[in-house]
């Protein structure tokens, strides 16, 4: 069974950058996503990726700013945020599941993280304005 552990969080200014790392053992899975929770909110999908990195997928809320990628060397999944937004504050989770989770990503809708099997402890994430 597959193990993550994210790092990486912290407190930013808004539009500042942060990168969140995931490193998963013993390697990573078929599909790898990010997921956050603020308080009060429900857990939302961010990113995911398919193993060997070739397919992204992404929330309409964070296209164009957050970039997933894994370096398979380092059995390592990447969230790179850029121009954060208050909005953005919240727990960031790192989470692995086989190529159903990938594939049903989009219409998965509520039920999307009951698809990834393994959970990291999260790490957070606050943006000032």
């Amino acid at each position: 069974q597959v193990h993550v552990v994210e790092s990486g969080g912290g407190s930013v200014q808004a539009g500042g950058s942060l990168r969140l790392s995931c490193v998963a053992s013993p390697v990573i899975d078929s599909c790898m996503g990010w997921f956050r929770q603020a308080p009060g909110k429900a857990r939302e999908g961010v990113a995911a990726i398919y193993a060997g990195g070739a397919r992204t997928i992404y929330a309409e809320s964070v296209k164009g700013r957050f970039t997933i990628s894994q370096d398979n060397g380092k059995n390592t999944v990447y969230l790179q945020m850029n121009s954060l937004k208050p909005d953005d504050t919240a727990t960031y989770f790192c989470a692995a599941g086989t190529l159903w989770a990938c594939n049903t990503w989009y219409s998965s809708g509520p039920d999307r993280e009951n698809r990834f099997g393994t959970w990291g402890q999260g790490t957070q994430v606050t943006v000032s304005s």
